[in-house]
C-alpha cells in the first residue's frame, strides 16, 4: 500500500554516506560537490506527502493505475491550494495565524511551493485513498455521447475537484485541534519512556500479518508523532551534529521509537541458525541454501518477509516470540542510551550510527552491539528450544509446507488437477510474465478475477468464485511466500517483485 516507502532506504543510506564523507578532512576539497548530491537526495524526504498521495493509487487502483496517479497528484495540489485560499481569506474564522513562516511550531508547511497546513504524510494518504476510491468507482463510467470528452480521467478529476472543496474546509476546521493533540501525544510518548518503546515495537512486529503495522510505524518514522517531520528525516538531518557533540545521545534525541530494525539485524539471523540446526540432517544442505540468503538479506536490508512469514504460516508461536524478544531488545537498548534511526537493516545502522557515532559516542555504539549480540544468543536458544520442545514444523523438519517459499522455480503440476493444467516451470528468477500467468491460473483464470491491486509485497485479488481457487500448497510451490484468504479476497505474498508481477498480471487480464 505504501509503495513510496520503497524509495526511502536508498536515499536514507545515500544521505548518511554523504554526511559521513563530509566529516572526513581529506575530502574537504569536494565538500561542495557532496552538498550538491545531498540536496538532490533530500528531494524524497522533502516531498513525502506527495509521494504518499500518489503511492496509494499505484498499489490500490484496480484499473489504469497510471491515470489514477496523474489525477491524484493534481487533485492533491488542488486540495492544498484550497486550504491556502481558505486560510488566506478567513484566517480569523479558523483561528490560524497564516502570516507565520512555515515550519517550526507554526503548524504550516509548503508543498510544491504552496503554503498550507502541515498534515505531514497524513494529508497525502487521505487524498490518495479518496481519489483511488473515486477512480475505481467512476473511471469506467459511461456518459452520454455528447459528454464523452468528460469520461475517464476527466470525470475522476472533476469529481475529485468538488470533493476537495468541503474536505479542505473540514481540514482547516479540525486539523489545528488535531495538531494540538499530536503535540500532547509527542509529550506523552516521550515521557512514557521504555514502556512506550516496548509497546510500539511489539505492535509494529505483531501486526505485520494484518498490514496494520504501516499505521503503527508510519506516523512515527515519516510523520510527526514524536518529532517534526518524522524520525527518519529528522535523524538524517541532525546525526552529523549529534556525532560531533559529547552530550549523551539520549539527551540530544530522547526518542526510542525507531529501534525495531534491531530484531532484523541481530534476531532473525540467529533464528534462522536455530532453524538450520533443528532441520533433519538430510535437509540441512538445502536449508542452508534457503536460510543463509534470507538471513543476510534481513540483516543488511531489513527485508524480513521470507523468514517472518515462514513463522506466521507454519509456527505462529515463533512469530509472537519474535515480536516479544524484538520489543524487549529495543527497550533495553533504549534504557542503555541507544537512540537513532534503526528501523531498516544493518546498512542503515552502519552508515548513520556506528561509523559517525564511534568518535564521540563509542560507549553507546558498544552498548548497542553488546545488547544486540546478547539477544542473538537469546534468539538462537529460545527458538531452538521451542522448535524441539513443541516439534514445530519449521523448514527442513518434514512438513511439506514448512519451507521458505521464495524460490523462483516450482514443480510442474499434475494435469489431473483442474487449476494446475496450465502450469509451466517458472524458470529463472525474474520471469514475471510466467509468474503472473501461473498465479492467474491458480486463481481460476481471468474470468474469475473481479479486481486486482497490490501493496509493497502482496498481490491483492478479489475473485468471483472462491471454489475455483487452487490450494495454498500450489501457490507456495509456485514461489509465493504465503496466501491470506478472507471470503472472496486473496492476498498472494510475493515479495518485492510484486509490482513487476502485477504489471504482467494486468496485461493478461
Amino acid at each position: 500500500m505504501f509503495v513510496s516507502v520503497m524509495l526511502f532506504p536508498f536515499v536514507g543510506v545515500l544521505i548518511a554516506i554523504i554526511q559521513v564523507l563530509g566529516m572526513v578532512d581529506a575530502l574537504a576539497g569536494i565538500s561542495d560537490f557532496l552538498g550538491v548530491l545531498e540536496s538532490g537526495a533530500w528531494a524524497v524526504f522533502t516531498h513525502m506527502s506527495i509521494l504518499f498521495a500518489i503511492g496509494i493509487p499505484i498499489s490500490l487502483a484496480t484499473k489504469a493505475p497510471a491515470r489514477a496517479v496523474l489525477v491524484t497528484f493534481i487533485t492533491f495540489l488542488t486540495f492544498n491550494y484550497f486550504i491556502n485560499a481558505i486560510l488566506s481569506t478567513w484566517p480569523e474564522a479558523f483561528r490560524v495565524d497564516f502570516t507565520q513562516e512555515p515550519g517550526g511550531v507554526s503548524g504550516l508547511t509548503t508543498i510544491a511551493g504552496i503554503k498550507t497546513l502541515d498534515m505531514s504524510i497524513l494529508g497525502g494518504i487521505m487524498v490518495g485513498f479518496i481519489m483511488t476510491a473515486i477512480h475505481n468507482r467512476f473511471y469506467d463510467k459511461k456518459l452520454p455521447d455528447y459528454l464523452g470528452v468528460f469520461q475517464g480521467v476527466s470525470l475522476v478529476a472533476a469529481i475529485g475537484f468538488f470533493v476537495m472543496v468541503p474536505l479542505a474546509f473540514l481540514v482547516v476546521l479540525i486539523w489545528p485541534v488535531i495538531q494540538s493533540g499530536i503535540i500532547s501525544l509527542q509529550d506523552f510518548l516521550i515521557k512514557a519512556g521504555p514502556v512506550g518503546v516496548w509497546l510500539y515495537t511489539f505492535l509494529e512486529r505483531l501486526l505485520i500479518p494484518t498490514g496494520l503495522h504501516h499505521f503503527v510505524y508510519g506516523p512515527f518514522i515519516f510523520g510527526p508523532a514524536v518529532v517534526e517531520g518524522g524520525i527518519q528525516p529528522y535523524w538524517l538531518a541532525h546525526f552529523k551534529e549529534f556525532s560531533q557533540s559529547t552530550t549523551p545521545l539520549k539527551e540530544l534525541f530522547p526518542v526510542g521509537f525507531s529501534l525495531h530494525g534491531n530484531s532484523k539485524v541481530f534476531g532473525l539471523p540467529a533464528a534462522a541458525l536455530a532453524m538450520y540446526h533443528t532441520a533433519k540432517p538430510e535437509n540441512k544442505a538445502k536449508m542452508a541454501g534457503l536460510l543463509l540468503p534470507a538471513a543476510i538479506t534481513a540483516a543488511l536490508t531489513g527485508i524480513t518477509e521470507p523468514l517472518e512469514f515462514t513463522f506466521i504460516f507454519v509456527a505462529p508461536l515463533l512469530f509472537v516470540v519474535h515480536a516479544f524478544l524484538g520489543a524487549t531488545m529495543s527497550t533495553l537498548m533504549y534504557l542503555g542510551g541507544v537512540v537513532g534511526n534503526m528501523g531498516g537493516g544493518g546498512m542503515d545502522i552502519i552508515t548513520s550510527f556506528w561509523i559517525p557515532m564511534s568518535k564521540n559516542h563509542l560507549n553507546t555504539v558498544l552498548i548497542h552491539i553488546g545488547i544486540g549480540l546478547s539477544f542473538s544468543v537469546i534468539y538462537y536458544f529460545v527458538f531452538k528450544f521451542l522448535i524441539l520442545k513443541y516439534d514445530l514444523p519449521t523448514p527442513g523438519r518434514g512438513d511439506s509446507e514448512a519451507k521458505l517459499y521464495k524460490k523462483a522455480d516450482y514443480k510442474e503440476r499434475e494435469a489431473s488437477k483442474q487449476t494446475q493444467t496450465p502450469h509451466k516451470e517458472l524458470g529463472k528468477k525474474g520471469d514475471f510474465t510466467q509468474q503472473a500467468a501461473t498465479y492467474l491460473a491458480l486463481l481460476g483464470g481471468k474470468e474469475n478475477i473481479e479486481t486486482v491491486s497490490n501493496c509493497m509485497t502482496r498481490l491483492r485479488v478479489k475473485v468471483k468464485d472462491k471454489n475455483l481457487i487452487s490450494s495454498k500448497e500450489n501457490f507456495l510451490d509456485a514461489g509465493a511466500s504465503g496466501v491470506v484468504a478472507k471470503e472472496e479476497s486473496y492476498q498472494i505474498i510475493i515479495g518485492l517483485d510484486v509490482q513487476n508481477v502485477r504489471d504482467e498480471f494486468d496485461k493478461l487480464l
